[in-house]
């Protein structure tokens, strides 16, 4: 009993400090100066960005400022919970191009429902995700810390803490069904998601065979108390900016930390794949599937080849990204993943795929480096007990289109697709 009213004390006190904080100004302030710690993070890339990578920096970081709003400000009433869709063109995290993403933020752990219609896309899967953050996020500056802040506060260090795939829902005859979330189980013959004291967050992964033909899930969320709706409040709005000035340095940070850092270094392991658990579980990964990460690099006047033989599986995909793990713009023409739904295979099974500045005509999957010539690469799986080994060869574009697939000699093939972890 002492312990609850001591900590209602401290959390009126913090939402007096926020308050105070906002209508001041200062929170704004704060906000300004963590995206200028932000903008500075491509300092810590070194010489590998060109200038083409250093111009999709920019246009990274106000991608991740329009996401931030719409998830931390917008969709991050407490009373208004909402199911919304990633912004357009944003790709954090090497999503594919056949998945929406549908979040909703909860600034702690309530009790909801979520209702819909199963609609006729072959998968889908709901995680529930925590992030670390303080309870006092709105009450003090954040920009000072720099870097150092994302060990207490960082949206983007998403951890799955439960997950549920479409193929282990209780649909009705009409496709109807409904899920709870709650921390008590909510009875037999329920669709269940526990919540863990520090669930912040539900990404809702939507996996596309054929836009034009499917009928994606109709979803909605709401609290299971019936709250009705309240105005912002100065000590929300305070909480909601650290958390959206937070969530740009911590996606900053991450695709820094996989290019060159100690989560991935891909720009030391160039041209391979790796399959790593802890690498994609590391931000809100599901354990549903095995996908390769790596780095990939190329003069302008080469090509990277790939073959594989896919696995059985749910869905595969290929797809290739710049270095901050965005789609290249070829995504909107058609181009820039393969997947099991649209490839060209051989006759034995094996999938190729060849990265170039232009298609040299030898069949296969054409993926345009569209004037990029290092980036993420990613081969995803779901739903699968194997996984796939990768023959890759790097040489001259011009080699290539001359000598046709005699070029790709066995020897020279660079063996990768391995397990790391």
């Amino acid at each position: 009993m002492a312990d609850a009213l001591n900590k209602a004390m401290d959390m009126r006190e913090i939402e007096a400090r926020s308050a105070q904080r906002l209508l001041s100004g200062q929170s704004w302030d704060d906000f300004c100066d963590v995206l200028k710690v932000a903008g500075r993070m491509i300092d810590r890339f070194g010489d590998d960005p060109s200038d083409l990578d250093r111009a999709e920096w920019y246009r990274f970081l106000t991608r991740l400022a329009r996401s931030g709003f719409e998830r931390l400000i917008e969709n991050a009433e407490p009373t208004r919970p909402r199911l919304r869709d990633m912004v357009w063109r944003q790709s954090i995290n090497v999503q594919t191009v056949d998945q929406d993403h549908l979040m909703c933020q909860f600034d702690e752990a309530r009790d909801y429902r979520i209702v819909g219609t199963r609609g006729t896309i072959p998968y889908f899967v709901l995680a529930l995700l925590s992030a670390p953050a303080p309870d006092d996020a709105g009450a003090r500056d954040w920009a000072p810390l720099g870097v150092d802040g994302l060990k207490l506060f960082d949206p983007a260090n998403l951890k799955t803490t439960g997950f549920l795939g479409s193929q282990q829902l209780r649909v009705e005859a009409d496709g109807r069904f409904e899920i709870i979330l709650s921390k008590n189980d909510p009875g037999e013959g329920k669709n269940w998601l526990k919540l863990q004291p520090d669930t912040n967050c539900i990404l809702i992964r939507l996996v596309w065979s054929d836009r034009e033909k499917e009928v994606a899930p109709d979803m909605r969320i709401e609290r299971l108390d019936g709250a009705d709706p309240e105005p912002v409040t100065p000590a929300l709005m305070a909480n909601n900016l650290a958390w959206a000035a937070q969530n740009v340095l911590g996606y900053a940070e991450l695709v820094r930390n996989w290019w060159n850092g100690t989560q991935g270094n891909f720009a030391a392991k160039l041209n391979r794949l790796d399959y790593s658990r802890a690498q994609y579980l590391s931000n809100g990964g599901v354990p549903d599937r095995h996908v390769a990460f790596g780095g990939w690099e190329k003069r302008l006047d080469e090509a990277l080849v790939l073959e594989f033989v896919p696995p059985n599986c749910e869905y595969w995909n290929f797809q290739i990204c710049n270095i901050w793990q965005e789609n290249l713009d070829t995504f909107e023409d058609g181009n820039g993943w393969v997947n099991n739904y649209r490839f060209a295979a051989e006759p034995d099974g094996r999938v190729r795929i060849i990265i170039a500045e232009h298609d040299p005509g030898l069949g296969g999957n054409w993926v345009n480096s569209y004037a990029h010539e290092k980036g993420i690469w990613g081969l995803r799986l779901v739903r699968t007990e194997s996984t796939a080994a990768v023959n890759l060869w790097r040489l001259p574009l011009a080699q290539l289109e001359a000598e046709g697939l005699t070029a790709l000699k066995p020897e020279a093939a660079i063996a990768t697709g391995q397990f790391v972890d």
